[in-house]
């Protein structure tokens, strides 16, 4: 079976990114982070994941030249 990760939960994607339960759903309330609801579980694709942390490095003030 492969190990691949194709979507995270929650707490698995803000350990994962290094940033709080509250800073997760910020991001989500603000239409930066798309989430799925799949029952009563939040996920976050692995592809979404990807495109969120690429704008994140891309916008943020202090990138390395």
């Amino acid at each position: 079976m492969d190990n691949i990760v194709e979507a995270y939960r929650v707490l698995e994607f803000c350990q994962r990114y290094a940033i709080s339960k509250a800073s997760f759903y910020r991001e989500a309330a603000a239409n930066r982070l798309r989430i799925v609801k799949r029952g009563r579980t939040t996920l976050v694709t692995r592809a979404e994941a990807e495109r969120w942390f690429e704008n994140l490095c891309q916008n943020h003030p202090h990138q390395q030249a």
